[in-house]
């Protein structure tokens, strides 16, 4: 069935997006990205009943016209979409924190945070699901591996991606992971950092696709100091500095000391022993044990959730 032509207003949580950003946050899958910049380019789209480009800025109070369009429905066949299923029947997410721009999750292993091949859940279509009525749909600022358990940032509004992004960018965002590697960690001290500097590029057919360390590709910085170890195995505590997929998997594997349970890696059959359990922004802290049993367990500090003075419009990117 045709949707007709709406007109939506720019709400708080969206104001800052760009046009294409907008449109295709609130339009969803319902309109491919080819249609959505040809509706922008024939001037279909009007913003306070004027044409404007794809990458214009949307302030709040702006009326948003979008014309008719057919949507695009699921291919025969297709599994039916998460975010067309009843919230119950839905996995529940842990929540750590919650206000009116930001959800901090703890992530369990397993959980793919965006959906992709074999996967029938993602954490975005359940964020979705359990929102379908917000202007802004709660965005994952930052990700973590479908195995690798622990804290995740979810925006719930413009401002609040803009400012994560920001401080990621600025170096004013600590994320800290605690993992159990093979072999005991030779490369210094108990409680030394040392800093991890590599290149990293992807390799390998399609569906084997691995991250390896080489000369070329993009650059990946992490530090990492030692807390304990067996002879056997050690138990790191790991700063990123770059985001790069399977970062800290590719870098301790390469240098001999796999992430345990990480057989893409070399580190054995999972569960995979790697947890992000401390995020630190300006203003903010949030901390969660890993959930290892023993003898893998950790003696670290309860769940910690303090946010008194967040404030977003302090945060680089927000001007």
């Amino acid at each position: 069935m045709k949707i007709p032509v709406q007109t939506f207003t720019v709400t708080a949580e969206e104001a800052g997006q760009k046009l294409l950003q907008y449109l295709a946050r609130r339009l969803g899958r319902d309109v491919p990205p080819a249609a959505l910049q040809r509706f922008i380019r024939t001037g279909q789209v009007r913003v306070d009943g004027k044409r404007a480009k794809p990458f214009n800025r949307l302030a709040l109070g702006q009326l948003v016209r979008v014309p008719p369009y057919e949507p695009g429905g699921p291919e025969p066949g297709a599994p039916r979409p998460v975010a067309d299923r009843p919230p119950e029947t839905l996995p529940e997410l842990d929540i750590l924190h919650e206000d009116a721009d930001l959800l901090v999750l703890v992530k369990p292993a397993g959980l793919p945070v965006h959906p992709g091949s074999g996967h029938a859940t993602a954490l975005t279509t359940i964020l979705h699901a359990r929102a379908p009525e917000a202007p802004f749909k709660p965005t994952p600022a930052h990700r973590l591996d479908r195995d690798t358990t622990g804290i995740l940032l979810v925006a719930k509004s413009y401002r609040a991606l803009r400012g994560i992004h920001a401080a990621m960018d600025a170096g004013e965002m600590d994320k800290d992971y605690l993992t159990w590697v093979q072999g005991r960690w030779m490369l210094g001290e108990v409680n030394e950092w040392v800093t991890l500097r590599d290149r990293l590029a992807k390799e390998g057919a399609p569906g084997r696709e691995r991250m390896e360390a080489g000369e070329v590709g993009k650059e990946a910085v992490a530090k990492v100091r030692l807390l304990f170890t067996t002879g056997e195995a050690s138990l790191l505590e790991v700063r990123l500095e770059t985001g790069r997929t399977h970062q800290i998997r590719t870098q301790l594997g390469s240098r001999g000391h796999p992430v345990i349970g990480d057989a893409k890696y070399g580190g054995g059959r999972p569960p995979l022993f790697l947890h992000a359990w401390r995020i630190v922004l300006p203003g903010a802290a949030f901390c969660v044990p890993p959930p290892w049993p023993a003898p893998w367990a950790v003696a670290r500090p309860r769940r910690v959730a303090v946010a008194p003075d967040l404030d977003w419009t302090q945060l680089p990117g927000q001007d």
